[in-house]
């Protein structure tokens, strides 16, 4: 099979669009939460994120008339989607954005391809081309200069303990990658995502019943609530999900790398984050590593 064709027919460039509709949706979700968390705790609001894209999914495949129970085959890319890319990923990094600016939570979280690439190589025996070998290289440069580790307090216990958990949402989220390509399920994305949400929720709520007892949503924060939860976390996700499927590993985790270009954008512009010269350089080289990597 060619490596311009992903899984089920699908080609490049088809898998390439909807990832871009998951990188603009999901570049400005870190901005929009962490202006919510000004009248909201981090869990509860995690966990509203995935009930409203629980219900907001069945909802439609309801009226659809495709709302369905998972087969038998679909049931390990369910429960690891659901556990470790909306569970723990919500966990880690809605507590992390309350610790770290939303422009940098936006790039050190979808920073993904240190941990897929490898594990791509070793657990599904995928080829990587030099070319796309060095992008990822290139992508992970991009990326440090726009995190600016010269610039973090390294002293700061609650900050570091902000950008250990975002890195270990990324590990989360490519769990869930490995696991939806190794075991992919019979029934399409969107007729899981229900389901997958329902798992993320059952992670979340119980953490934020006892991590944040007298925790909630404030009326300020509602309307943020309802656009992520009804509309970025269902679209965005099935969006990735479906593109992480047909892509390979390589190129996946290099173009998600914009979504922290379009963060620190949306960051600057409604929330007053500085772009300095580092934001510029990091974007540019994100920029060529997209290009090289979806012509290697």
């Amino acid at each position: 099979m060619s490596e311009a064709r992903g899984e089920e027919g699908m080609g490049l460039w088809p898998a390439l669009r909807l990832l871009l509709i998951a990188i603009v949706l999901f570049g400005g979700a870190w901005p929009i939460t962490k202006a919510a968390l000004s009248d909201a705790t981090p869990l509860w609001f995690g966990t509203s994120r995935a009930g409203f894209a629980a219900i907001s999914a069945a909802v439609l495949l309801a009226v659809l008339g495709r709302l369905r129970v998972p087969r038998r085959e679909d049931w390990r890319a369910v429960v690891m989607i659901g556990i470790f890319q909306l569970g723990c990923f919500f966990v880690l990094t809605h507590l992390a954005v309350a610790q770290v600016p939303a422009g940098r939570t936006a790039v050190l979280s979808n920073v993904v391809a240190y941990w897929l690439i490898p594990l791509s190589v070793l657990l599904l025996g995928e080829r990587v081309s030099a070319m796309r070998w060095f992008a990822a290289g290139l992508s992970l440069a991009g990326s440090v200069v726009l995190i600016g580790p010269w610039a973090v307090d390294w002293n700061d216990g609650k900050s570091l303990s902000g950008y250990l958990m975002l890195m270990a949402a990324g590990l989360a989220w490519t769990i869930a990658i490995i696991a939806s390509r190794k075991w992919p399920p019979r029934s399409s994305m969107m007729e899981l995502l229900p389901w997958c949400f329902a798992f993320g929720t059952l992670v979340l709520l119980p953490m934020a019943l006892v991590f944040e007892p007298e925790g909630g949503i404030g009326r300020e924060s509602w309307p943020h609530a309802i656009y992520i939860g009804f509309l970025a976390a269902p679209i965005g996700t099935w969006c990735v999900i479906e593109a992480s499927r047909r892509l390979p590993g390589a190129v996946a985790s290099v173009w998600f790398l914009l979504v922290p270009v379009i963060g620190l954008l949306v960051s600057a512009l409604w929330l007053g984050e500085e772009i300095g010269l580092d934001v510029i350089l990091g974007g540019a080289l994100i920029f060529v590593s997209v290009v090289l990597a979806a012509r290697g």
